[in-house]
């Protein structure tokens, strides 16, 4: 479509309205107005292209933007609809424009009635301009006016310094890389980051692009508080019912918190039986400065859930060889592991404190072992002295046993 038809067309520009649904309530809390051209057939054609097409005069996208938004928030006041209304900005455009092209609309329909603290702005990290102080600031004056921002990140992992700089009221994400096959659990760490940073700052997670329930329990997971995708509901011509997504949602949540709580109980299984095992070897043989020969003992006793073994101090350094298991299940002693230092492993010393003060063994989240570039948990454990042990279980074991995945 060229860009002159749809100006020459305008009329043909509908906003539909996205709903995002809240994580608390179930409830729909508001609405990104996304742009809709209908062509003389009635057909619908998605307007984002638009917006983001650089080659198209600035005064074009303006106009438009403007003339979507007005119809939006008339269409707000006519309803008296109290939702929160989302729009699209490019980024630097907003910088170029001062944001008075924005401003100007939003001071004639506060007139009217418009609430500011209902208006969202959305901008997107990769159309940030060079010089970030100008939109900081432009940023910092809507939030005095009460109008919430929001940044879709779409290269999260280059802009997380930019973050804090600009403290957004939300972080939009997408769930669209994780597809039906893939195991969402799997994934946690993609946004993990951007998890932490948000708390840090105080801003909320929305995860757009939910088209599946694998891709809904990511976001659950994830620690996201809105939701948008058509797993949910499909984008709307209007605003619609404020609980048309309850059932979904509090069917789904039923559903992850019951494998949240088989896996936790898999997992406690796992631990019984790790200790149970370890009491019986401990009273059987005493550890003494041969590590290496406790360690095998451990590992054939252990060879039904573990293919590795070692003992490390409580500074990290390893004081054993690795016993190993064979692809014959025998096992071996690899000597290249010892004095080997494992303090830089994230959580190390986290798990130390927690293994002294509690007095009992632990079992890692799921991670990627750097030899066997496989799955695996690590299960750790207090010994004497300072000393600890740790018994790495492989893919093969986990994927057996329900729940430990």
């Amino acid at each position: 479509m060229d860009p002159l038809d749809v100006m020459l067309d305008m009329d043909q520009l509908l906003p539909y309205y996205k709903p995002i649904v809240s994580a608390d309530t179930q409830m729909i809390i508001g609405y990104e107005v996304i742009a809709y051209f209908q062509n003389k057939n009635g057909k619908l054609q998605r307007m984002d292209w638009f917006f983001d097409d650089v080659s198209i005069p600035d005064e074009f996208r303006l106009e438009v933007n403007t003339y979507l938004q007005r119809k939006a928030i008339e269409n707000k006041l006519e309803k008296k609809n109290n939702s929160f209304l989302s729009f699209y900005y490019d980024a630097d455009l907003l910088v170029r424009n001062n944001g008075e092209q924005l401003l100007e609309i939003l001071e004639e329909y506060q007139l009217k009635g418009l609430k500011l603290n209902e208006i969202i702005l959305e901008v997107k990290d990769t159309d940030f301009p060079k010089d970030l102080d100008q939109l900081a600031n432009l940023i910092k004056y809507l939030k005095t006016l009460g109008v919430k921002v929001s940044i879709h990140l779409e290269n999260p992992n280059g802009i997380l310094d930019q973050l804090a700089t600009l403290h957004p009221n939300v972080l939009k994400v997408d769930t669209s890389f994780l597809k039906d096959d893939l195991l969402p659990h799997l994934y946690k760490d993609v946004y993990y980051a951007i998890s932490m940073l948000s708390r840090k700052i105080g801003a909320s997670l929305l995860f757009k692009g939910i088209n599946n329930y694998n891709q809904f329990n990511y976001a659950w997971r994830s620690g996201g508080q809105y939701y948008q995708g058509r797993y949910l509901i499909q984008p709307q011509p209007d605003f619609v019912e404020v609980d048309s997504c309850k059932s979904i949602i509090q069917d789904s949540f039923k559903q992850f918190i019951t494998y949240e709580r088989k896996k936790g109980k898999a997992q406690l299984e796992l631990l019984e039986k790790i200790h149970a095992t370890f009491t019986s070897i401990l009273t059987q043989s005493t550890l003494t400065d041969n590590y290496d020969e406790f360690i095998l003992n451990v590992g054939k006793a252990c060879k039904e859930f573990a293919f590795r073994v070692y003992i490390c101090n409580g500074e990290g350094i390893q004081l054993s060889s690795n016993a190993e298991k064979d692809q014959e299940d025998r096992w071996n002693l690899v000597k290249e592991g010892l004095n080997k230092n494992w303090s830089w492993r994230p959580y190390f010393f986290e798990n130390v404190m927690r293994m002294n003060l509690e007095k009992k063994g632990l079992l890692s989240d799921l991670y990627t072992d750097i030899d066997k570039s496989e799955l695996i948990r690590t299960y750790s454990y207090p010994l004497t002295n300072g000393r600890y042990i740790f018994l790495d279980i492989p893919y093969r074991y986990l994927f057996e046993q329900e729940g430990l995945l």
